[in-house]
């Protein structure tokens, strides 16, 4: 048994489907093969709840001709540089299926944050499916689909994906597993399976759009090729009612945790964030009682609660107190993971609710914090009281305060992590060291000698299909000092001896943010050029701004224009995908114009 294999068989061997077994034997002889390729070991793999949601509906449904598959990054992958390698001989395989995953039909791709796009490239090498669209030959090699955030902008791999999957792919993903099937049946060409993709609502194909160009970076236009193509493809939310199960439970477990997802999107809607963009719903009560209870039989010992805001399910206190009841009855102890909350929507009766859970934290528990207690999360985003405004974002620091004061009576809470954002536009120092400030008042209004205060820092990044797609952006190697500077106003403020003890400040890698910088904005030239420097076997873990810019000038590319502002009124390189609002892209466009000016003649009278 070669390595892969036994790995796969362990994994086989600990994974419970919580559901029941799969049987597909009533499905017809000529299915298609459907694999999800994720880019995460197997235990993060199973947290994918978007593909494997889609897994478990095409194996549970008789009517769909397919079988689901998944391959993950096997332990047993090597990283050779920038690149994956298997074991000599192996085949890069599903956990289903021993057969190669490059004899596929359908290759579904998930890529979560744009800047880890270059994993796209490696995960194909890795399986031996041709990069391009225009090297795969229908019938031989799959086709390929892209999902999930990281292809927010999927202009910058155009050339790669013969299709993308935009929004919820319950009904999407259906009818294109239809049409490949009836095409392999009928022998239809490549070219016209991909026209009749790009009628489906919710799938963006790439062939089927031509696209102008436009010196140092961007496009002039872009123009369907064919009547039948729409102009705009919209991304696909669907009514409760039409969403599988498993998009709000996990399908699949390892015996370690399962995981629920009450709510999809947030009420509320923040400029920057790309959480208001789906309708607000929530999950069936009912569901995820009866799915704690399969959990429980199972004695799983945790439950992640993933949540873009879990304040916001309304019958969070009866499932919070069916999770006690969990804990409670559990020999071995339970543990609740609670992935994020507002707290301008925390209340008492919610932090009580929570610390009866007993062990209880929040997905950054893993800071290895020598106090145990629970964590919960504040995101002010940004310490000046006007940008906080300008973005739409509803955390005042009254609001903070209120829940500060909440959470010092509670004493199971003994840590407190806190999001800002850096670099927006039009920042200043003063802004910056604004935030330290503001630390150090969290801390003292906490009153928890042995707490500790988590900032996490992220750099502002304009994501399409934002109201900020347009602004500018700070270049990632710049950022770097103004975290030094956080940094060194905080040690000012507290000490050497309580910054160790109390504080953390936590900051993201330079590299990735570069990448992030072209991908978020790139037309179909970026793609090229990470082709090009994968083959040149640079590193994309830790390139340089020196390596991007040259790779950017060798194709007639300017880094400027991807740090720039976009007018408005000029086309995105996503604008077949672009559903943004130009009236409130322009509204805040002004407003931080506007507060720039109003520093800017402050500073000239001081």
């Amino acid at each position: 048994m070669s390595v892969l294999d036994q790995e796969i068989l362990d994994i086989t061997l600990r994974e419970i489907v919580v559901s029941g077994p799969y049987d597909v034997s009533g499905k017809p002889q000529d299915i298609l093969r459907v694999v999800f390729l994720l880019p995460y070991g197997h235990e993060f793999s199973l947290l994918c709840m978007g593909p494997l949601a889609l897994y478990d509906l095409v194996n549970r449904r008789a009517d769909v001709p397919a079988v689901a598959e998944r391959a993950v990054v096997y332990d047993c992958l090597v990283t050779q540089g920038n690149r994956y390698v298997l074991p000599e001989g192996t085949d890069f395989r599903s956990i289903e299926n021993p057969a190669p995953i490059r004899a596929a039909d359908v290759l579904g791709v998930s890529i979560t944050n744009s800047g880890d796009l270059p994993t796209f490239f490696k995960l194909l090498d890795v399986a031996g499916v041709p990069r391009r669209s225009e090297d795969r030959v229908f019938g031989v090699h799959p086709l390929v689909i892209g999902g999930n955030g990281g292809f927010a902008n999927p202009e910058v791999l155009g050339d790669y994906l013969d299709a993308v999957a935009l929004g919820e792919g319950e009904e999407s993903m259906l009818r294109l597993i239809d049409i490949v099937h009836a095409a392999k049946r009928d022998g239809t060409s490549k070219a016209d399976v991909l026209e009749q993709i790009a009628q489906v609502p919710g799938m963006y194909v790439p062939a089927m759009y031509t696209y102008g160009l436009a010196d140092g970076g961007g496009i002039t236009g872009v123009t369907p090729r064919s009547i039948t193509v729409p102009n705009k493809v919209h991304p696909q939310y669907l009514e409760v009612d039409d969403l599988h199960d498993a998009h709000f439970v996990a399908p699949i477990i390892d015996a370690k945790r399962g995981m629920i997802v009450p709510t999809l999107g947030c009420r509320w809607d923040c400029h920057f964030c790309t959480l208001g963009v789906p309708p607000f719903r929530q999950a069936p009560f009912e569901l995820l009682m009866s799915y704690v209870d399969r959990l429980e039989q199972h004695k799983v010992p945790q439950l992640i609660i993933s949540s873009p805001t879990f304040t916001q399910y309304g019958k969070r206190y009866r499932l919070l107190d069916r999770l006690r009841e969990y804990a409670e009855r559990s020999e071995d102890g339970v543990t609740t993971i609670i992935g994020s909350v507002r707290a301008d929507e925390l209340s008492t009766r919610y932090l009580s609710a929570v610390s009866e859970l007993g062990d209880f934290g929040h997905l950054f528990s893993e800071l290895k914090l020598a106090n145990a207690r629970g964590i919960v999360t504040i995101a002010p985003e940004f310490a000046s009281p006007d940008l906080v405004a300008a973005f739409n974002k509803t955390m005042t620091k009254d609001r903070v305060n209120r829940s500060l004061e909440m959470l010092r009576e509670n004493e199971e809470f003994a840590h407190i992590m806190l999001y800002f954002i850096v670099g927006a536009p039009g920042e200043t120092r003063e802004d910056r060291e604004a935030i330290a400030d503001y630390v150090v008042d969290v801390f003292q209004r906490f009153d928890r000698a042995d707490g500790t205060v988590i900032v996490k820092l992220q750099q502002f990044m304009p994501k399409p299909n934002t109201v900020s797609q347009r602004l500018p952006m700070c270049d990632p190697e710049l950022v770097d000092a103004h975290i030094d500077d956080i940094r060194q106003r905080l040690l000012e403020l507290v000490g050497s001896e309580a910054y160790e003890s109390n504080f953390r400040v936590l900051w993201g890698e330079s590299s990735r943010l570069l990448l992030e910088s072209v991908c978020l904005r790139g037309d179909r030239r970026i793609g090229r050029i990470l082709e090009r420097l994968l083959d040149a076997g640079v590193e994309f873990g830790s390139i340089s701004g020196e390596q991007l810019r040259e790779a950017l000038e060798a194709e007639g590319l300017n880094h400027a224009y991807y740090l720039g502002a976009l007018d408005v009124g000029t086309p995105v390189p996503w604008e077949v995908v672009n559903t943004v609002d130009p009236a409130a892209e322009v509204a805040l466009i002004e407003t931080l114009a506007s507060r720039a000016d109003h520093h800017a003649g402050r500073d000239a009278v001081a």
